[in-house]
């Protein structure tokens, strides 16, 4: 047996023996086709989530309705004066048919011109059968302006007993009505423009430019022209460009921007960069390796736009009852009318109008339909800017439902990157041979293993063969052919299933080894154990209060690991994790997913590797980190950014919070259009002798969607 050194000098050459697996590498051919900039040229899209009795939020929009408002609000005040103004000198002398037909000139354009974009979507309602709060707006403005005209052109049939002379108008309700609406939309605008701040910002932390440098030339290139393999300098407090590796120098970066971790992070010589994170008092020289849409920046944009057009379950469950809900507010105010023309005082006719628009304004459900929406886009907006990306509306849903997680082991709990603490060759083979062909085939993975496998060969300068057929058995190992021999690096399970046996002293050594808390793979060659190669993977300094942080939310965890029972005990004991079952292939993490989901329990699986794809594509949640393989990213609907199990507490706490929110919403919705309903139809009137106008009516109407609007933007503040 031979313990392995790191620190140990090293042989410049390999010997001779090993000449089975040692040849130059292989280089990787190097893409130069360079690719636009997602983050210079991804528009926000308007989120399908968006209800219907909003706009896109656009500046476009803003500056329109805002023109409007003003000039509806100027048009509006004559009618206010001529038909509030009554005790005011200059305005009670002035007839009542006069002032009629004054009130009808300034109302008509506000109506009809200011209001044109509410009495767009109120013929499209109409036209497509899908009535929203428009539909409401409206039958109440354009019935307010209706009766009005009616009494001025022909007086006589509107006339009741008692009216000799001129019926009422209420020109000013459907004008003061619209200009109100107009208020509404164009702060309820504003609103959901801060909503995609959290995306507008991330847009915007991509530099536009990036200073290239060619041998001892410097020149100063657009973002779009950088390549893959470019030499780019990065001067202090200069934005990051591209993803990329460290070349040469030492620096602090401020990462927080897109991890939420406010800490600077230490980069060095070998380290890697990230588009958009900005970096400290240092000058680094870094090589480009992910451009454009490939940068890790340019795929949370694009994850966060996708996740908010998606649309929640009790998001779709709103959009139901507000399909319903309209049509039966409509027979609500027909009822009204009827009963208060029946039944009310005189003119009763007038009193029936004033209550049926007000009952049509009053219960528009603008802020049932900006209750889910609102919150989901603020909260998965906030959830990227703390580095926790959620695919859709409905994943932030389910994982505020979990009951149980269900984790990996290596690049999750542990850190992923083992090191080689122990190689061990069965007699006839040196330290050197075994090494060579193991990170032969090793070099092939983008396993943490393997990795370190393949460190631990560089660092003895030992050059490594060209392997053909390669394969990676997921949760078994990895094969392929070197010259005309085949090698296998692995676990035990599938050494058995090859009929491949060790003997009593080399299971004695192993056992000791995974007892102790390493990880054992076996090294094959041609169906003939070599030997075996032990390494340590440390677990993370944010494991432990991340699992007794996920303890404290009520969450129950267990750890899923195809590696050794032992070296599970061994980490599961230090986290004091729930329940652990271990030596598990793909296969069987899936169907651990599946039995818990079968006990009723709701699963979230947090994994990295290609291993851990079907588990996380089985649970109710997947959760990928985001120093993972994309394997991994892609069968995950959550990711976390920094690969950081911290972050995972944020995910379900942010998850719940906006949950929580939604809920408010809906039960405010629901409650305030109960209680407006009655009261604009009149129910108060037998003990207060009081109405609600249909201006007020307005009022109370765009209050309800603001309170809404301010709720969802307390997610901003999450932390």
């Amino acid at each position: 047996m031979a313990r392995f050194n790191r620190d140990h000098a090293m042989p410049t050459h390999a010997s001779k023996a090993a000449c089975c697996c040692a040849s130059p590498k292989l280089e990787s051919a190097v893409n130069t086709v360079p690719k636009p900039s997602l983050a210079r040229e991804e528009k926000i899209p308007a989120a399908s989530s968006t209800p219907e009795c909003c706009g896109d939020g656009g500046a476009a929009e803003l500056r329109d309705l805002w023109r409007r408002l003003r000039w509806g609000f100027w048009m509006t005040m004559p009618v206010v004066a001529f038909s509030m103004g009554m005790e005011l000198p200059m305005i009670r002398e002035i007839p009542a048919k006069a002032s009629a037909w004054m009130q009808l000139v300034w109302a008509t354009p506000v109506v009809f011109w200011a209001g044109w974009p509410l009495l767009l979507r109120f013929a499209r309602s109409i036209a497509t059968r899908k009535t929203n709060m428009f539909t409401l707006i409206g039958l109440g403005v354009l019935a307010a302006w209706a009766y009005s005209t009616l009494v001025v052109i022909a007086p006589k049939l509107v006339l009741h007993d008692g009216l000799h002379d001129h019926a009422p108008v209420y020109f000013e309700s459907a004008a003061v009505i619209t200009v109100l609406v107009i208020l509404g939309q164009l702060m309820e605008s504003r609103a959901r423009r801060a909503t995609g701040s959290a995306i507008e910002s991330l847009m915007r932390l991509a530099p536009s430019t990036a200073l290239l440098v060619e041998g001892a030339d410097e020149r100063e290139i657009p973002l779009d022209q950088v390549k893959p393999g470019d030499v780019l300098r990065l001067k202090p407090g200069g934005k990051i460009p591209v993803d990329g590796l460290v070349l040469e120098g030492v620096s602090t970066f401020d990462e927080s921007m897109l991890t939420g971790e406010p800490m600077p992070v230490v980069k060095k010589v070998g380290s890697r960069v990230t588009s958009g994170t900005v970096n400290g008092n240092g000058t680094i020289l870094m090589r480009a390796e992910r451009i454009g849409a490939d940068t890790l920046l340019s795929q949370i944009i694009a994850l966060t736009v996708q996740a908010q057009r998606s649309r929640a379950p009790v998001q779709r469950q709103a959009d139901r009852v507000s399909s319903w809900f309209v049509p039966f507010v409509v027979l609500i105010a027909i009822f009204t009318f009827l009963v208060w023309w029946e039944f009310g005082p005189q003119p009763s006719l007038g009193f029936a109008i004033l209550n049926a628009v007000a009952v049509l304004i009053i219960a528009c459900p603008c802020a049932l339909g900006l209750a889910t929406p609102m919150a989901v886009t603020t909260g998965m907006g906030r959830g990227a800017q703390l580095g926790v990306l959620i695919k859709d509306a409905e994943t932030l849903e389910r994982l505020a439902a979990v009951d149980t997680i269900l984790l990996d082991k290596t690049g999750t709990l542990t850190e992923g990157k083992p090191r080689v603490v122990e190689v061990y060759p069965l007699h006839g083979w040196s330290i050197e041979e075994l090494l060579a062909c193991a990170a032969a085939v090793e070099a092939l993975s983008e396993h943490p293993i393997a990795s370190a496998i393949v460190a631990a060969a560089k660092d003895r300068n030992i050059s490594l063969a060209q392997v053909k057929a390669f394969q990676a058995v997921p949760g078994g190992g990895v094969s392929g052919r070197v010259g005309e021999k085949e090698v296998f690096v692995g676990q035990a399970s599938f050494l058995k299933k090859k009929g491949i046996f060790i003997d009593a002293e080399v299971s004695r050594r192993v056992f000791e080894l995974q007892v102790s808390g390493f990880t054992v793979v076996r090294v094959v060659l041609d169906g003939r154990l070599l030997g075996f190669i032990a390494l340590m993977d440390p677990i993370k300094e944010s494991s432990k209060p991340a699992i007794a942080a996920l303890h404290a939310l009520g969450l129950k965890v267990k750890m899923l690991t195809g590696d050794a029972r032992s070296t599970a005990d061994r980490v599961a004991k230090e986290l004091q994790i729930d329940e652990i079952a271990a030596e598990l292939s793909p296969e069987e993490k899936l169907n651990h997913v599946y039995q818990i989901k079968e006990q009723g329990r709701h699963t979230a699986y947090v994994g990295d590797g290609i291993n851990d794809a079907p588990a996380l594509a089985g649970a109710d949640v997947g959760i990928a980190m985001g120093t993972g393989t994309d394997a991994a990213i892609h069968s995950a609907s959550v990711t976390l950014v920094q690969g950081d199990l911290s972050a995972l507490h944020r995910a379900f706490t942010l998850s719940r919070a906006t949950l929580r929110i939604i809920r408010q919403n809906l039960a405010f919705s629901f409650l305030y259009n109960t209680l407006g309903i009655l009261i604009a139809a009149g129910v108060l009137y037998p003990f207060t002798g009081r109405l609600l106008s249909p201006m007020l009516a307005s009022v109370a109407m765009s209050l309800s969607s603001l309170m809404v609007i301010l709720n969802s933007l307390r997610l901003r503040c999450f932390k």
